[in-house]
């Protein structure tokens, strides 16, 4: 017994199947994952670029409100509120735009 090594013969036992299988399973995982890789690289690669979004259409300026319209106390208050949180920065000069349009068609 003193003289014999550690070496065993025959069949590996359950650990080593289950590292060989292992060692195999990973290298087939890595492998597909690279040819996958590849692939969607290669279809990127061959697809035209996104075309380009339509430019959006200037939209007409809105028509003046009727000279000559009285303006009442509460369109004056809502104009001037406003034109204040235009000046702070809270709208945008679109959105000023068009609630100033609202007050003034009423």
């Amino acid at each position: 017994m003193l003289g014999r090594g550690l070496r065993r013969e025959g069949r590996p036992g359950l650990i080593g199947v289950a590292a060989r299988t292992a060692v195999a399973a990973g290298t087939a995982t890595a492998v597909s994952n690279r040819v996958a890789r590849r692939q969607a690289e290669r279809a990127a690669a061959q697809q035209p670029p996104p075309a380009p979004e339509p430019a959006a259409m200037p939209q007409a300026p809105p028509a003046p409100a009727p000279a000559g319209a009285d303006l009442t106390d509460e369109a004056i208050s809502s104009l001037e509120r406003l034109g204040k949180l235009h000046e702070q920065g809270v709208l945008s000069d679109e959105e000023f735009a068009l609630g100033k349009d609202r007050i003034l068609r009423r």
